[in-house]
């Protein structure tokens, strides 16, 4: 069961930081391109369909974390180092995520409904901004884990 749990784990953390650096690397220079309002629509899309992925990777990296942490290393007093700074990065994604989802992409998602260019395009500078804090956050914590993790 534990190997199966790594395996999502590790799938969910993929699907996350591997859409956020090709969103952040591949498709933003790409998409500037295209002249505002097709650019923000292509974006409006991309995180309609994104954003759902994201929760879902979260919900499966904190079952799986949790599970780990409690079958695998019997708790958090037993559990490596490298563990516990694996749960606290991941939680200031996900906080950081939920600011973003909350906060700063209806704001986004209704100007962009509303065709309020230069509204739509302030928010998207800051999501675009939350992306790459999370972004380099997931790829300091995957090389970090690489790194430091040692199997019991």
């Amino acid at each position: 069961m534990n190997a199966i749990a790594i395996a999502l784990h590790l799938v969910a953390a993929v699907v996350w930081v591997g859409g956020m650096f090709f969103a952040y690397v591949v498709l933003r220079p790409t998409s500037d391109m295209l002249e505002p309002p097709k650019k923000l629509a292509l974006w409006a899309g991309v995180f309609k369909r994104f954003f759902p992925w994201v929760w879902m990777a979260i919900i499966v990296l904190i079952t799986t974390g949790y599970w780990l942490i409690f079958s695998w290393f019997k708790g958090f007093s037993s559990t490596p180092g490298y563990v516990h700074l694996m749960h606290m990065m991941g939680w200031i994604m996900t906080l950081l995520f939920a600011y973003l989802y909350y906060k700063i992409y209806p704001s986004f998602k209704q100007a962009v409904e509303s065709e309020s260019w230069p509204e739509a395009g302030a928010a998207m500078g800051k999501i675009r901004q939350v992306i790459l804090v999370n972004l380099v956050l997931g790829i300091c914590l995957l090389v970090l884990v690489a790194a430091l993790q040692r199997l019991p």
